[in-house]
């Protein structure tokens, strides 16, 4: 409560100095270095105390206090609704603004501009949406201290439990006298000289140029590591176990959806694990070497090292054994934001100079339902939403096949099919003849970037949203009238064959580089894509399908409530090897 801050510090504005007066290269040079060079003034935040402050005195920590705390996708709205908030913004960051009413360009170069004043953390606690990271912007004291390569002070954020209200921690990591300035370092943890530099562009452009693009698989350490992160232990070699031609087979099962929908004679359910045949869980299962070792004949459904299909940052490594440098034509580029961002930015900044369209997405890892999700055309925010939680960033469709809406226009869409995996060697997979369609609410066009309803099809999770229905069977006849020259049997086949060559780059290669041929392993999993508009090798327009995420042990509501044989079919293909009847399409 006490504000002393002005007792130690002040906030100088740095006088540019004219070129007529001041002749000197060496000072234009240092100018050009300066931390924010940019539209607005230049400020320092420099020690004004007469006795200096000392690192040791318990009394020479301050907490900084937070203007704006929001989530990214809210910040268009808030700037627009919340009073006084883009004044306040725009004065902070330089932006001349005067008017009463918040006005798009003002607040469009605030949202562009921030991206060099945002400071981030997340909750540890709650549920999905309430762990999306938050991002806040310090108050005019906090925002004004500059960066420094041999910062003079460490800032952290605190979350304060009783009034649960965030600040900032400032503290001195040296004595300072009068005069001297209060600096931090803005990429602090990172000691790779190439990955600093990539770090602080947003305030110290550069051009990265001359760093390769290529993204070659990472090495089989990685793999190990990601094996070893998982804890999963792996199976030991086993043969396939057989089974009797009228066995009854005892389901284990912690899935309602199964356990409402399951109904084939052959499958009966059991409360206990311990003598289950079929383990059918939908948690991640660990312990492979134990089962393998104590019970080789109980089946399970998930297989070891799937998580190189599911995690999206892996998917994009294995897709790399299918294609060339850019990967296959059935992924979009997509680099990993903690292991390959200077390979990014140099990507980004190439085609920013040849003009082709740099309009990427930015995804978690490990999120679904398109949580914490955002599709931009600046370098400085994706640069900067990596240090939020661990992402990707994949180039986003430009150009996607579009569906026609009576009501709406001419809208996204997207595609989920289930396919099932029965082995691994040899490998045989199954597509699920109904897939399911997701539909946007708005008439795609490549603006408004944070309008969920124009760039997302996922609306059966969002309060209030109408959520478009169409079935299948309605859903081909329609497609092909819109687009008499590409029967849907072709464009099938062409996902099928992106589909088939997934799965076997996926286990072309022993775990833990590749999904791991445990015998009792078998699985669902429902792989998203959409269709962008390409060019053939004949030069001629096609259909391109494009892989979004693999997800393992997807929600099937829709699919048990539209086909009540649903997990009968499933389990009839899987455990009994019987998929003939069963709406499935052999695909390898």
């Amino acid at each position: 409560q006490v504000f002393d801050a002005g007792d130690y510090f002040g906030i100088m504005q740095v006088e540019e100095v004219d070129d007529e007066e001041e002749g000197d290269e060496e000072m234009e040079e240092q100018l050009k270095k300066k931390p924010n060079p940019g539209n607005g003034p230049c400020f320092k935040v420099i020690v004004t105390n007469e006795n200096g402050l000392q690192a040791s005195n318990p009394n020479s920590v301050f907490l900084i206090d937070h203007a704006w705390t929001y989530r990214a996708e809210h910040a268009r709205q808030q700037l627009l609704h919340v009073p006084g908030l883009l004044h306040r913004m725009a004065n902070l960051m330089g932006i001349d603004f005067h008017g009463e009413i918040p006005d798009e360009g003002s607040i469009e170069q605030v949202l562009q501009e921030m991206w060099k004043y945002n400071q981030t953390y997340q909750l540890s606690q709650g549920t999905a949406e309430e762990k999306v990271p938050v991002w806040y912007i310090m108050d005019e004291f906090g925002s004004r201290i500059q960066h420094s390569d041999q910062p003079s002070f460490a800032a952290a954020p605190l979350f304060y439990m009783p009034q649960k209200i965030a600040y900032t921690v400032l503290w001195p990591l040296r004595d300072l006298e009068t005069g001297d300035e209060v600096t931090r370092d803005y990429a602090h943890g990172e000691t790779d000289r190439l990955i600093r530099k990539c770090v602080l562009l947003p305030w110290v452009p550069d051009e990265v140029l001359d760093v390769s693009c290529f993204t070659p698989e990472p090495s089989d350490e990685y793999y190990q590591a990601i094996l070893a992160e998982n804890k999963e232990k792996l199976p030991v070699a086993m043969n396939p176990p057989v089974y009797a031609k009228d066995k009854v087979f005892k389901v284990f099962t912690d899935i309602q959806q199964v356990l409402n929908n399951l109904t084939h004679p052959r499958f009966v359910f059991t409360d206990s694990e311990g003598e289950a045949d079929i383990l059918y869980n939908f948690s991640h299962f660990k312990d492979y070497r134990k089962l393998s070792e104590e019970r080789p004949g109980v089946m399970v459904n998930q297989f070891p090292c799937e998580n190189l299909l599911t995690v999206k940052d892996c998917l994009a490594s294995v897709a790399r054994r299918a294609g060339g440098p850019d990967g296959p034509r059935w992924l979009p580029r997509t680099f990993n934001l903690q292991t390959e961002l200077p390979q990014f930015i140099s990507y980004f900044q190439q085609r920013d100079r040849r003009g082709e369209d740099n309009h990427w997405i930015c995804k978690p890892w490990n999120l679904a339902r398109s949580l914490d999700t955002h599709i931009t055309n600046s370098l400085n925010s994706i640069i900067r939403h990596r240090e939020s939680s661990p992402k990707v960033v994949c180039k986003y469709i430009e150009d996607p096949v579009l569906f026609h809406r009576e009501d709406v226009g001419m809208v996204k869409f997207d595609i989920r099919y289930v396919v099932l995996l029965r082995s691994v060697k040899p490998l045989r997979l199954y597509s699920y003849d109904v897939f399911w369609l997701r539909f946007s609410n708005r008439a795609f066009s490549l603006d408004d970037l944070d309008d969920y309803e124009k760039h997302f099809t996922v609306m059966n999770y969002a309060p209030g949203v109408t959520l478009k229905q169409v079935h299948c069977e309605d859903f081909i006849p329609l497609f092909e009238k819109q687009y008499p020259e590409y029967p849907w049997t072709t464009v099938q086949a062409d996902i099928f064959k992106a589909f088939a060559e997934l799965f076997q780059v996926a286990s072309a290669k022993p775990a833990p580089l590749g999904i791991c041929d445990y015998p009792s392993s078998r699985a669902i999993y429902a792989i998203d894509l959409m269709l962008k508009w390409d060019t053939g090798r004949d030069g001629k327009r096609i259909m391109q399908p494009q892989i979004l995420e693999v997800n393992f042990n997807p929600d099937c509501d829709r699919a048990c409530k539209y086909h009540p044989t649903f997990f009968n079919d499933v389990f009839s293909t899987l455990f009994l090897d019987e998929p003939d009847n069963c709406h499935v399409t052999g695909i390898v």
